[in-house]
């Protein structure tokens, strides 16, 4: 489903030239779960931001489903993060005077689904995570992990083939961000999402059949988890 070869990305030019990855070789199968991990400034970060087609890499080959990506130009990864991909954020990133309901919309509204249609998914994506009876409330009106399950909603609405989770339990506490690694490991079981996420915990990383761990630029290791262990939140 995905392929990167000898991927690379530099910030800066000259002397002040920065390689954040240094040749970046991996393939990742459909409706495999996955977690990136890294410490800080590993390059972690860079490498979801260009697997979600946010930035674009220096050199190097990416292919999604067989489309060459690295050649795309802005308007045609912004067509293909609309209709193939999901994301959810640490902070959440939503509107703070829009209901949950009209949060789940927006990637339907850029779409241009028609406004029966868009409020029928909506509510199907907030049912689908728990939260069916919270449309009318706005983010001010939920708790964190409530909102959480709002971002997971807008991020699935659209049926994507992948999610990108970036530290999606960051703000939340223990019995929380249990509840939300079963969401998602639910929706990479039951409906084959890919899902690929970065988080810095090992206890969240347990919950993916496969670790990829980056260190300054380059993959240190690679390894799949047959029968990851999640007693820590039980």
């Amino acid at each position: 489903m995905i392929e990167l070869r000898e991927l690379r990305k530099t910030y800066g030019q000259g002397t002040a030239a920065f390689e954040t990855l240094r040749g970046i070789n991996l393939a990742i199968y459909k409706g495999e779960f996955l977690s990136i991990m890294g410490p800080s400034g590993s390059g972690k970060s860079t490498l979801m931001n260009l697997l979600g087609c946010l930035d674009q890499p220096t050199s190097g080959f990416y292919s999604y489903q067989g489309i060459s990506v690295e050649s795309l130009d802005a308007v045609q990864r912004s067509l293909l993060r609309r209709y193939a991909l999901g994301f959810i954020f640490q902070g959440f990133n939503l509107l703070a005077r829009t209901s949950a309901l009209e949060n789940v919309e927006l990637p339907l509204l850029y779409r241009g689904i028609k406004r029966s249609e868009r409020h029928h998914v909506a509510r199907e994506a907030l049912a689908s995570v728990g939260l069916g009876d919270k449309a009318r409330n706005t983010p001010a009106e939920l708790s964190g992990g409530q909102q959480q399950r709002v971002a997971i909603a807008r991020a699935i609405v659209t049926n994507p083939s992948t999610l990108f989770a970036d530290e999606p339990t960051g703000n939340l506490d223990t019995t929380t961000t249990g509840e939300i690694m079963d969401l998602l490991t639910r929706l990479n079981a039951e409906r084959g999402i890919t899902i690929l996420m970065v988080t810095h915990e090992d206890e969240v990383a347990a919950y993916a059949k496969r670790v990829v761990r980056v260190t300054d630029g380059l993959i240190e290791h690679d390894r799949s988890q047959e029968k990851p262990s999640r007693e820590f939140l039980r």
